[in-house]
């Protein structure tokens, strides 16, 4: 059963092919960083209309390198939510469009479901029971996995997310965005114990996450710098970035611990830092904790991962309607009790 799926949930346009085993065909997106840096972050209108003039060529790109043609499609899928609305639509849109052309099953998909299947494909032994990190700039979740579909909320961000903390770090330290990879590159040359940043909410016994408290004393410590900006940045970015990894790592192998689960995953944009992946492969070894980290290709907004829901729910016949609308403010998970 070949699917195809689109993402257009932010800024990226995306589209990808996945063979009747599950296989990725192809992959392509076309990015809208350069757009939006101007602006130091996405804004809702530019995205919604660079997806109209992208898709048609993403679209066409993404089945010349699977080397199939839109009649041997079995499947058409699209990102339902969450993220901007416009920009939803026009991938929803097209993808349902599609289907109906071509008398063909669409399959409605939760873009957070996509990260947090992610680390799977390619996996033999498929999905299994885990305790999943989602670590992207919109959100941060602890879930629990016990099999496809069933995904309960242990713990989510109480205020901003970690990439969001990122990207707003960066920004009143005089980064270009998008601002995560760039505190990660200063990081490398940086002092990670220069500053002593908070780990909130890392004492107390529930699963959530804070982060906008360190934001703010990181805002502070700027009143007090000894030497120009530019020359504190690399030990700023290093410290900031260490107490970020140091809630996500021992919170995710705190979770895993309480309910028994041998495995933990990583997946969404943030997965993609250098320190949190180095230091989840050392954490996980000294629990005795299996560790799957989505790749690097599949950490960021793409559509294989889209397609590779779309070919799980396929296999189970649970297809859309094609009256199904976007929701903008989409949930994964309900929070556990």
């Amino acid at each position: 059963m070949t699917t195809l799926a689109i993402e257009t949930s932010c800024d990226e346009t995306a589209a990808a092919v996945l063979d009747s085993e599950g296989n990725v065909l192809a992959s392509e997106i076309a990015t809208q960083i350069d757009l939006h840096r101007a602006y130091g972050g996405v804004v809702p209108e530019v995205a919604s209309r660079n997806h109209l003039l992208k898709m048609r060529p993403v679209l066409l790109k993404t089945l010349e390198v699977a080397g199939v043609s839109l009649p041997e499609i079995d499947v058409f899928s699209a990102t339902a939510g969450p993220g901007l609305a416009g920009a939803l639509l026009t991938g929803n849109t097209t993808a349902k469009a599609l289907a109906l052309a071509h008398k063909k099953p669409f399959i409605s998909v939760n873009h957070m479901e996509g990260h947090l299947l992610s680390p799977f494909m390619g996996q033999p032994a498929g999905i299994q029971p885990c305790v999943a990190l989602v670590v992207s700039g919109g959100h941060t979740m602890l879930i629990h996995l016990r099999e496809f579909g069933d995904y309960h909320l242990c713990g989510n961000t109480r205020d901003d997310a970690a990439g969001e903390a990122f990207d707003k770090v960066a920004k009143m330290i005089g980064l270009p965005y998008p601002g995560g990879p760039e505190i990660d590159k200063l990081s490398k040359v940086g002092d990670p114990k220069a500053y002593d940043f908070p780990r909130s909410m890392l004492s107390r016994k529930d699963h959530d996450f804070s982060f906008s408290g360190l934001k703010t004393a990181v805002l502070y410590s700027l009143d007090k710098l000894n030497k120009p900006l530019k020359d504190c940045r690399p030990d700023l970015c290093a410290s900031f970035q260490e107490a970020v990894v140091d809630v996500l790592t021992k919170k995710t192998i705190r979770l895993a611990q309480t309910l028994g689960e041998s495995c933990i995953t990583v997946s969404g944009g943030v997965s993609c830092n250098s320190r949190l992946r180095k230091a989840f492969e050392v954490c996980a070894h000294k629990a005795g904790l299996k560790l799957l980290i989505a790749p690097p290709s599949l950490t960021t907004d793409n559509a294989a991962m889209i397609a590779y829901v779309a070919w799980q729910k396929a296999q189970r016949g649970l297809f859309s309607m094609l009256e199904e609308d976007v929701d903008p403010n989409l949930k994964l998970a309900e929070a556990t009790v």
